[in-house]
């Protein structure tokens, strides 16, 4: 229930409790949040109970730490009936990374092989050099009605 709470913490507690309610009544004051809790937590099982009984038999193994989102993933990754395990083990991300820049510096091998026998540039691309304009010297159509 304190997991959370460390030696020097609750030490801190238990010195400010003997400050504010005193030696007196401390022991008092620890009886009644103890009977509070445990109130609270029968109240909390028969809540519990009485959903179970609502649901029906279907249910009567439904654990409400199941609402749990992270539990909930986690158990439907451990049950092997949709096969998850399989495909996630069938999925290798750096295997498939690999195969995928294997195939891209393959393209630039290959471009850069044909194009180091055209260019003297070392299969390199002139970014300061105009595309060639095949046609160059025709004029583009044109609308007489658009103007």
């Amino acid at each position: 229930m304190f997991n959370d709470i460390g030696p020097l913490e609750l030490v801190t507690i238990v010195v400010l409790a003997v400050l504010v309610f005193g030696p007196d009544k401390l022991p008092k004051v620890i009886q009644d949040v103890m009977r509070t809790i445990r109130k609270i937590r029968e109240f909390s099982e028969s809540a519990k109970n009485d959903i179970r009984e609502e649901l029906g038999p279907e249910f009567k193994d439904f654990e409400f730490e199941d609402l749990n989102p992270k539990t909930f993933i986690r158990k439907q990754l451990d049950n092997d009936e949709l096969g998850l395990k399989e495909i996630r083990n069938g999925f290798d991300l750096k295997k498939e990374m690999a195969e995928v820049t294997d195939a891209v510096h393959s393209r630039d091998n290959e471009a850069s092989s044909s194009s180091s026998s055209s260019s003297s540039s070392g299969g390199r691309i002139d970014m300061t050099k105009k595309p060639e304009d095949p046609g160059k010297d025709e004029r583009p159509p044109f609308d007489a009605d658009a103007t």
